[in-house]
């Protein structure tokens, strides 16, 4: 393990004014996504799609990392440029999520446990040997009648903190998302109490697998309420309890955390992100984003599987990460 290299490659995930964007949709997910354009989710369409997020000019002022899919990390460009080369051609980190999906957790109904760990060394060391320099790991946590159980929380973060040692193992930096669905009719003090169970739950996964936390970062849900919650919070108070809960489970060791979108429509998600900077501006560490919805949805809209639209929708793209990269420094107005 080179602390160096993990030092340098997370301080530039979470430099000054940029954050990541996710394009590592599993199939059935980046399925859904082209069918709300219309096309069929092929293996041709999948590549010319994610070539327009990873060649769009003038990213790199904002983007620090995209995290790819495992096919995404093989793929060329149009002329033979294998991706990940064209990222770091760019000063882009590239990126892979490395877990192969959520699954059902024998004896908790409802309830899902993300598995990958099997053969997960090997794995790394190809993927490190294609130019991923991070890796992404994601758990899911529901709440609901009984839910999440403590079984759930175990199980999740014991993944976590393994998956999180075997790439540090391998000088690629970890990112955690431990993410609490906003999925439900849940309210904001429900998501609060979860959200700080689930990191605590987590850190102590972490430390109990001897992962070094200063060589880490956090991707994690905000504060909020279940999308089905009638009663919705405003924007300042998603920030402030959002900062509170990460206050009091966060250790300040973490080089950064990056918010997840998790269903919020690209606007919102940018304004609480704005909100949470603006409101506090001096923190433990710096706070950004990870998002991939809120950044791809007007790009993915604009584009609709036609050559010819993929200038406007790479101005999209460049438009949305520039807002948020105002936002991640409290500076974003609408």
């Amino acid at each position: 393990m080179n602390l160096e290299t993990l030092a340098n490659t997370a301080a530039a995930l979470v430099s000054r004014g940029k954050g990541i964007l996710a394009i590592d949709e599993s199939l059935p997910t980046i399925a859904k996504r082209f069918a709300s354009i219309g096309i069929e989710s092929s293996e041709a369409h999948r590549r010319a799609y994610r070539e327009l997020l990873i060649t769009a000019p003038d990213c790199a002022g904002y983007i620090s990392g995209m995290i790819l899919f495992d096919e995404t990390l093989r793929q060329r460009t149009d002329s033979g440029q294998a991706f990940p080369q064209v990222l770091q051609g760019q000063g882009i980190l590239p990126g892979i999520k490395v877990d192969t999906g959520a699954r059902d957790l024998a004896g908790c109904p409802n309830e899902k446990v993300t598995e990958g760990l099997d053969g997960l060394r090997d794995r790394l060391q190809e993927y490190r040997d294609l130019g991923a320099c991070f890796a992404k790991w994601r758990a899911v946590i529901t709440i609901g009648a009984e839910r999440p159980s403590a079984a759930c929380l175990v199980a999740n973060a014991h993944a976590l903190a393994r998956y999180a040692a075997l790439c540090q193992e391998m000088d690629v930096v970890p990112v955690i998302e431990p993410e609490v669905l906003m999925d439900g009719t849940h309210d904001m003090d429900a998501c609060d109490t979860w959200t700080g169970q689930t990191l605590n739950e987590v850190f102590a996964a972490l430390r109990s697998q001897r992962v070094s936390l200063g060589h880490v970062l956090l991707k994690v849900n905000m504060v909020v309420a279940g999308m089905d919650c009638p009663e919705q919070p405003g924007i300042e108070e998603v920030a402030d309890r959002t900062v509170a809960c990460l206050l009091r489970a966060v250790p300040a060791v973490l080089p950064g955390i990056v918010f997840l979108s998790g269903g919020q429509d690209a606007e919102l998600a940018t304004r609480h992100l704005n909100a949470i900077n603006a409101r506090h501006p001096a923190l433990p560490w710096p706070l950004s984003f990870s998002y991939g919805r809120a950044l791809q949805a007007p790009c993915l809209k604009i584009w609709a599987g036609c050559s010819e639209n993929v200038a406007a929708a790479q101005a999209a793209l460049l438009h949305r990460a520039r807002c948020n990269s105002a936002a991640s420094l409290g500076q974003y107005a609408a």
